[in-house]
């Protein structure tokens, strides 16, 4: 990302070439570690520049599968590491019940509605941490769909709150602050792949292996749920997140130029215990044969504590 004058300039996304990935994995371990310790350096230039900044309220966003929620906490833990007090505020708190949600032309309520959250209880909220590092945010029960009784105490002081959500650089959450007085940041994959110079994996199909891998592991979701709503879940981000990307004051990069590997093999299972009469079989073999050119990586090499462990487990 570049600035010339007030204009915010957009680094194109990078087209790597499988072939030279798949030699780096020869030497898995050595390849890992290079990813890894390049986005913890992506990091800490994050939490450098809100440090920076002088803020107390930091708004982050991200398509889904992106990663933002652990980067969240990254950014909140690499603050701490430099003795500044720091949490992380999951929108999710903010939604209303269920019954008061917006409807979708079906009739069923819209998920994906910024007007799904409680707008005026978030610039309250915001107001609050900006102005004295405190406040209260409510407790959601995600199961019933329903605020809980009672409230959720978040104190920074003369830290940093980190917001992370889908919504976070809608303008409408923070209409009560100065501008200036939010860092705001999108974080996104910046890598696509590509053989003999023709792209076959761009980013949005990266995350949706993320999001099947990680439904089909650790959520109990088949494949067949999370292809069914992926066109929606797409949809929505063009509406609610992308349209507010020149908000962000950051574009922080969640890439990994090994994930291919490591994705292969769990994408490879899911396609081979798909039945052929599925609906969804097409889609999935069309998914595998492009993550079948990748050079397979254990998720072994992988560190414990590596923000693709939110999807790979």
């Amino acid at each position: 990302m570049h600035f010339m004058g007030n204009t915010l300039l957009w680094i194109p996304k990078r087209l790597v070439e499988l072939g030279l990935l798949n030699v780096a994995a020869q030497l898995p371990q050595a390849f890992v570690d290079y990813c890894e310790n390049d986005y913890r350096a992506r990091i800490q230039d994050a939490a450098n520049k809100i440090q920076e900044s002088g803020v107390r309220v930091v708004m982050l966003t991200g398509p889904s599968s992106s990663g933002k929620t652990t980067t969240a906490h990254k950014i909140a833990q690499a603050l701490c590491d430099r003795g500044m007090k720091s949490a992380v505020i999951s929108l999710d708190n903010f939604f209303k019940d269920v019954c008061d949600y917006p409807k979708l032309p079906s009739g069923e309520p819209d998920y994906e509605s910024v007007d799904a959250l409680d707008i005026g209880a978030i610039n309250h909220a915001l107001k609050e941490l900006a102005e004295t590092g405190k406040t209260l945010i409510p407790d959601f029960d995600f199961q019933r769909e329903t605020r809980r009784m009672g409230t959720l105490p978040v104190e920074v002081d003369d830290g940093v709150a980190v917001i992370e959500g889908i919504h976070a650089l809608n303008p409408r959450l923070t209409q009560l602050l100065p501008h200036s007085s939010v860092y705001r940041i999108y974080a996104g994959l910046r890598e696509e792949y590509s053989l003999g110079g023709q792209r076959i994996l761009p980013t949005r199909d990266v995350r949706l292996a993320r999001r099947l891998v990680r439904d089909w592991k650790f959520r109990g979701h088949s494949p067949e749920k999370t292809f069914a709503m992926w066109q929606g879940v797409c949809d929505g981000e063009d509406r609610n997140i992308k349209v507010f990307k020149n908000e962000a004051d950051l574009l922080l990069d969640t890439s990994f130029s090994y994930e291919p590997g490591c994705l292969a093999q769990a994408v490879r299972e899911m396609n081979e215990s798909m039945p052929a009469e599925n609906i969804w079989k097409e889609s999935m073999e069309h998914l595998w044969r492009r993550f079948s050119l990748c050079t397979p990586i254990s998720k072994e090499w992988m560190p414990a504590d590596s923000m693709l462990r939110e999807f790979l487990g």
